[in-house]
């Protein structure tokens, strides 16, 4: 406290030019009391007021004010830390969000309430992994749509993506576990192991269409034989985040929705890649004749050449 929290004062050496900040301040032994404070004297004989009682300038009362003021951007606030305990962090926040909204309208002008911490940390990585996710479709339908020459046979691998993505929420669901990052992680592998599995299938059934058979037939051999490959792929990885899943040991419940995402994830993909994918395979090529895909004959009959004897 003192004179410089009302308007600075400097004064200047005249020995040497530098100029040198002044704070009045009245020794604290002589405030003990209300009384005492508000015979204080203030201003001067020179001054348009002349001199003139704290007690006729201001009105003094005891109060309450926080003994630490914190600031954000230079702009003073008033921190409220509350923890999360018993619940998930964004049912909590749908609980706030209402009493906020009503808090903001009371608000007087040039005041702001907002909502930071891991609020505002799992809002950001949300939307990083929203975007990360359309950008990680979009560029493996490009690299499939450059490795199968065809704009047709990629599509057919990513209809088994919405199963998996609807097996994810499923997993979450029937095991009472929210949306997190960690879940968000686990659909991420699940689509990865997903378009692995369709992959195999579309890539026999291209083979077995090259081979002369109908689009029909190609499609049920693919789906035939590469059955225990597809289910030993999606077996091996749902028993490896099995304990996971279950959340056992010190912490393990903070990585459970990433194990219960893919084993639910998995087992949705998995039927959609042997009975869908094979169903939309046929479909698409239904139009094509038998052999359609296989390779060019070096030679036609027209360009045979005859060996005529004399």
């Amino acid at each position: 406290s003192g004179s410089s929290q009302v308007q600075p004062m400097y004064w200047l050496n005249p020995k040497n030019g530098v100029q040198y900040l002044m704070n009045v301040r009245v020794p604290q032994t002589a405030i003990e009391s209300l009384a005492a404070l508000k015979a204080i004297s203030s201003g001067s004989a020179g001054s348009p007021g002349g001199v003139q009682l704290l007690a006729n300038l201001a009105s003094i009362h005891r109060t309450m004010v926080p003994p630490i003021v914190s600031h954000y951007n230079v702009m003073p606030v008033i921190d409220v830390l509350a923890g999360v305990s018993g619940r998930d962090l964004g049912g909590a926040l749908r609980a706030i969000d209402p009493i906020l909204a009503k808090a903001r309208r009371q608000l007087p002008r040039g005041s702001f309430l907002t909502m930071r911490g891991q609020a505002e940390t799992m809002a950001s990585s949300f939307g990083g992994i929203a975007i990360g996710l359309v950008m990680a479709a979009v560029l493996i339908y490009l690299l499939l749509v450059v490795n199968f020459q065809s704009w047709s046979d990629p599509f057919i691998i990513i209809t088994a993506l919405p199963g998996a993505l609807a097996g994810v929420a499923w997993g979450l669901f029937l095991t009472f576990t929210t949306l997190s990052v960690p879940a968000l992680m686990g659909a991420i592998m699940s689509l990865g192991v997903a378009t692995a599995n369709s992959v195999l299938v579309v890539t026999f059934a291209r083979i077995h269409l090259q081979e002369g058979m109908t689009p029909l037939a190609a499609a049920w051999e693919a789906g035939v034989g590469r059955l225990r490959p597809v289910l030993m792929t999606a077996l091996a990885m749902i028993i490896g985040m099995a304990p996971l899943a279950l959340g056992l040991g010190e912490g393990g419940e903070q990585n459970a929705p990433l194990g219960r995402a893919v084993i639910g994830g998995l087992a949705v993909a998995t039927l959609a890649t042997l009975f869908v994918v094979p169903v939309v395979f046929s479909l698409l090529h239904r139009q094509e004749p038998a052999g359609s895909h296989g390779r060019e004959p070096l030679s036609s009959p027209s360009s045979e050449t005859r060996e005529e004897k004399p």
